[in-house]
């Protein structure tokens, strides 16, 4: 069984985003739809050292009106080093900030130029750091054509997939029978079960950056996603 996933180029996202790269053998980076602004696509939070989260967001240009593979990034902002000031003040002293910071600073040198090409770097730098081995492939690179599901579904037979793994949102709209039709088993994600992990401060903060979570806790980071922490149904 070929199992495929697709979901939209996000900024590095939090662990329920790498837990489903995880689950998959394909994962496509679906960079041919409308960009949505103040979403995940250009940010996400941290966990700050007073308790609350702050947003990190990548300064755009062009609005809304525009593909996610062709929204470019506004460099003339210095938010590559507002950014990573921001991680290190934060995480300075988190257990394991040092494996991964002198990376991150090495991948914010980059002179990166749309939105989803630092999206799919920083994705594909962290999945190599948690130890996932999943295939990783371009959506605007296959060609296919179609709105949501017929979409989706010409992606999944492109790649040879006999499973389609969805997010759980897509329930309101995906359409069974086409999928039974084309002999693909529709599945969907379940995001429950993940453990709280140490932060460097309280209350708890669940949805932040994965980053978070290797900061604290370095290589051990799969056991609080997939591994011997998550609890699931009959557990």
């Amino acid at each position: 069984m070929r199992t495929v996933g697709i979901i939209q180029p996000s900024y590095i996202p939090w662990r329920g985003f790498f837990d489903f790269i995880h689950e998959v053998d394909v994962f496509v980076f679906l960079d041919d739809v409308q960009y949505t602004v103040r979403d995940w696509r250009n940010r996400n939070r941290i966990k700050t050292r007073d308790g609350k989260t702050l947003w990190l967001s990548v300064p755009t240009l062009g609005g809304r009106n525009q593909l996610i593979k062709d929204v470019r990034i506004d460099n003339a902002q210095p938010w590559q080093r507002k950014h990573l000031a921001l991680m290190q003040h934060n995480y300075g002293k988190a257990p394991c900030f040092g494996r991964y910071f002198g990376e991150l600073q090495g991948i914010y040198a980059q002179a990166f130029e749309t939105l989803a090409e630092l999206d799919i770097e920083l994705v594909k730098r962290i999945s190599a750091w948690l130890g996932i081995d999943t295939e990783f492939v371009v959506a605007s690179e296959l060609g296919a054509a179609g709105a949501r599901d017929d979409r989706l579904l010409q992606l999944v037979r492109k790649l040879g997939g006999d499973v389609y793994l969805s997010g759980p949102a897509a329930k309101a709209y995906m359409r069974p029978e086409i999928w039974a039709a084309a002999d693909i088993r529709l599945a969907y994600k379940d995001y429950a079960g993940y453990p709280e992990y140490p932060q460097i401060s309280a209350p708890f903060a669940p949805a932040v950056t994965v980053l978070d979570l290797l900061f604290m806790v370095g290589p051990d980071a799969a056991d609080y996603i997939w591994g011997k922490y998550r609890k699931r149904d009959g557990q």
